[in-house]
């Protein structure tokens, strides 16, 4: 079996060397446009070869689409004359938009997936060993497919050793977003209210801990955060509403010097990790 994935960057990249360490495939196929990306991939060997699209999806029994939401959707007619047998992976943060965006032709080939893993960086460069295991993967609608294509993305992960979950799209689309996509929102918001407060000599002397975790994210690829925040919008919008009004209340706390119920506040946000 040869797999094909297109995207070589944080999430394709480390998918390609787990391929390489379980012995999953005979051969790891890339697809890469631009001049400086395959240089890159050459250079760190991700992949056995890299081969023009027309010719990975001849060669690949499954091909993976490790790059951005909208690039999923902008690739689906270049794939709609694959052959019946060929398994196509999305790896997308958000999944309903996609989903509908399936051509009818190759839907049945189509898995849609979301491993919950994953860093701050991006590029070749940022591909690491051991990114997926232990960690989960959502596969969604899964009723839409053919039984040989389900089970071989759910062979897959399972070999990488990751742990399944089941959902449908839509709410998929929910939970990532407050799991995920508003915390890179705020992410943002914070290195960007520190960026028009502070000068960068206080940043780099007073930085610590608490603000480095916070602001960590921020870093993460501009390019694919605005698709997902395009695609998830509605979403967004909703836990953007309801985090101003925790942000409120913990204002009027602060300003009635109710510090009681500020406390216990603080408390009740201690159990989200008891619960992790």
């Amino acid at each position: 079996m040869n797999i094909g994935i297109i995207g070589l960057g944080l999430m394709g990249g480390s998918f390609s060397k787990a391929l390489k360490k379980y012995s999953i495939c005979d051969k790891v196929y890339g697809y890469a446009r631009t001049p400086k990306t395959i240089e890159k991939i050459l250079e760190l060997d991700l992949v056995d070869r890299l081969l023009p699209l027309d010719e990975l999806k001849k060669e690949c029994d499954i091909i993976v689409l490790a790059i951005p939401v909208d690039s999923i959707i902008g690739l689906m007619d270049d794939l709609k004359d694959i052959d019946d047998k060929t398994t196509i992976i999305d790896m997308g943060s958000t999944k309903e938009i996609i989903v509908k965006n399936i051509p009818q032709e190759i839907r049945k080939n189509f898995v849609a997936a979301h491993p919950m893993t994953g860093t701050e960086k991006f590029g070749p460069e940022a591909a690491i060993d051991y990114l997926y295991e232990g960690k989960a993967v959502v596969l969604c609608d899964l009723e839409e497919n053919d039984e040989l294509h389900k089970q071989r993305a759910i062979d897959i992960f399972q070999q990488i050793g990751m742990r399944i979950i089941y959902m449908n799209s839509k709410d998929h689309d929910i939970h990532a977003c407050y799991m995920s996509h508003l915390p890179h929102a705020i992410s943002y918001s914070l290195a960007n209210t520190v960026m028009n407060h502070e000068d960068p000599r206080s940043i780099i002397a007073l930085a610590a801990g608490g603000f480095k975790d916070m602001s960590r994210i921020a870093k993460s690829s501009p390019d694919m955060w605005t698709d997902i925040f395009r695609q998830n919008r509605n979403n967004l919008l909703k836990s953007i509403d309801l985090f101003e009004e925790n942000m409120k209340d913990v204002r009027q706390m602060i300003e009635k010097e109710d510090y009681k119920s500020l406390k216990e506040w603080m408390k009740k946000a201690n159990t989200l990790h008891e619960i992790l």
